[in-house]
């Protein structure tokens, strides 16, 4: 904006800028011989106090869109009603109407046999055609959105059973590969040669070797786990694994590794009937446990039945469908409470589950000073993610169940199955088995009331007050809960753990983070091959 006077002292423009150029907003015309110089002076001092309010009331208008203005008439138009302080506030009735019917819509039942559009497109159409008023139309947008919402909570669980149902199941692949070895275990003596060999089973119980206890039914990840651990230890040759697998495919476990030899390491392969301590007497709450009918439909049976969907949450729904996991029925899940009796010649060992690969050498796990305590545990209570690594008792347990309320702290750091050192000579000098039975017990008599999700709850409580921390680089969990996972620290991990549903070895395991477990298979085995076990 710019104020300009002729150098006659005659005329006073007042222009302002625009894409045209200048636009005279102001012209005044005086005559010299009826104006005085004092006259023009008190003009000027008049219009310059005036110029900034213009100024910034043109600049307003200007943002706003109406700078198409291009007579002095058309701006005052515009501006006189701010100049005034009258807004049109309209539009701002309208939101408040709307608002309005908004909440009573919300209040009022959807009107019966209400036709709902399939899309945005469809409404817009038919608000058009039919001239609906505000209420019909945010009946109807209620109704659209309560419908969608319904169809995406029913996808959801959807989707959620078909991933249990998934990680339940046994691939085709993994399936095929047991039968062939179980079929080549009675056709070739190779693959039934003594694992290890006669002059190597003193080593057995040998406590100056390194030894690993591994249970499992899963011939592949079996590999896996003795394969990373071999070629992840600066001493192979001191490391002694005992392979514990169920009578159907101890065949199987046995050919495959006869016939593909991890030396200069150790490998025995037992199957469950082989242990003679392992008989209905010792463990009696277990064949309870796999035979009885009801246990057996609450792990097996519809877990869509009694489940009240519309009160539950898709994570509430993803937890209950994880405790209802099968493998926490089968006595190899089990086993590890029975160590000390199973191996009563060994001083210490490491327990590895068969979803972890080893990244790093595990030799100084036994240079460890577990300080008179039993398990050497990563706590699972520091971390800031809630799936795996904030977990404390309140977690597992149900508080409200009488007898967890007065014998457990809800706040108590919980703490991880999957890779754990254990003293042996100090476990067998405790009642831990005891009162891991003692509770499993109650819990049954309970119908599952006190915890529900698989052996980590018992255990919690009869390895309480002998859990020993060990640094959290040793163990890191939750590869088969979060897509979401730092790779770096993936990478740096001693141990990495796929427990949850996305197992790598399943389809629905991530696949960023597969590479990590199939770097260790062998796909070029001709056992792989033929099974069409093939590196995605």
């Amino acid at each position: 904006m710019q104020l300009h006077i002729s150098p006659s002292m005659r005329s006073i423009t007042i222009s302002s800028s625009s894409s045209n150029g200048f636009i005279d907003l102001m012209k005044i015309k005086v005559a010299a011989r009826h104006i005085s110089y004092r006259t023009l002076f008190h003009t000027i001092l008049i219009l310059a106090f005036l110029l900034p309010f213009v100024f910034i009331l043109t600049a307003l208008v200007t943002l706003e869109g109406v700078n198409k203005c291009s007579s002095f008439d058309c701006l005052g138009r515009r501006l006189g009603p701010r100049l005034l302080g009258r807004v049109d506030d309209s539009g701002q009735r309208l939101v408040k109407d709307f608002y309005k019917i908004l909440n009573q819509v919300n209040k009022e039942e959807i009107p019966d046999g209400l036709k709902l559009p399939d899309s945005y497109n469809q409404l817009v159409s038919e608000i058009k055609s039919n001239q609906y008023d505000a209420k019909t139309f945010a009946f109807m947008l209620r109704a659209m959105l309560e419908k969608f919402e319904k169809e995406i909570r029913e996808s959801k669980f959807a989707e959620l059973m078909n991933k249990h149902f998934a990680a339940s199941s046994i691939p085709k692949g993994i399936h095929c590969l047991s039968l062939r070895l179980t079929d080549e275990y009675s056709s070739n003596a190779l693959a039934r040669k003594q694992l290890p060999s006669p002059e190597l089973l003193p080593l057995l119980s040998d406590n100056s070797y390194h030894h690993f206890v591994l249970s499992t039914d899963n011939i592949l990840a079996a590999s896996v786990v003795v394969t990373s651990t071999v070629q992840s230890s600066l001493k192979p040759e001191k490391i002694v694994f005992h392979v514990i697998t169920d009578k159907k495919t101890y065949a199987g476990m046995h050919s495959w590794f006869a016939l593909n030899s991890v030396s200069p390491a150790i490998v025995e392969v037992k199957g469950v009937h082989q242990f003679d301590w392992l008989t209905r007497e010792n463990v009696p709450v277990l064949e309870a446990v796999e035979n009885s009918n009801g246990i057996r439909n609450y792990y097996h049976g519809n877990h869509i039945a009694g489940a009240n969907l519309s009160t539950t949450t898709p994570r509430m729904f993803a937890s209950k469908l994880q405790a209802r996991s099968p493998k926490y029925i089968s006595l190899l899940n089990h086993l590890r409470i029975y160590l000390p009796e199973l191996f009563p010649n060994l001083d210490k060992v490491v327990f590895l589950d068969d979803d972890i690969v080893i990244q790093r050498d595990l030799s100084p796990l036994w240079e460890i000073d577990l300080e008179g305590k039993v398990n050497g545990a990563v706590e699972t209570c520091k971390g800031e993610d809630e799936w795996v690594m904030s977990k404390h008792f309140k977690n597992y347990f149900n508080f409200s169940h009488p007898l967890i309320a007065k014998n457990l702290n809800p706040d108590e750091c919980a703490w991880a199955y999957g890779m754990n050192i254990f003293d042996l000579r100090a476990w067998r000098k405790t009642n831990i088995r005891e009162t891991y039975h003692s509770w499993l017990k109650q819990n049954l008599k309970s119908n599952l009331t006190m915890w529900k999700l698989g052996t980590l709850p018992p255990a919690l409580i009869a390895f309480k007050g002998h859990v020993h921390p060990i640094d959290p680089s040793w163990h890191m969990l939750g590869l088969g809960y979060q897509n979401n996972t730092d790779i770096e620290n993936v990478k740096r991990a001693a141990v990495i753990h796929y427990n949850g549903q996305s197992k790598p070895w399943l389809q629905i395991g991530f696949e960023h983070l597969r590479p990590f477990w199939t770097k260790y298979v062998n796909y070029s085995n001709d056992f792989l091959r033929n099974c069409h076990i093939l590196e995605s």
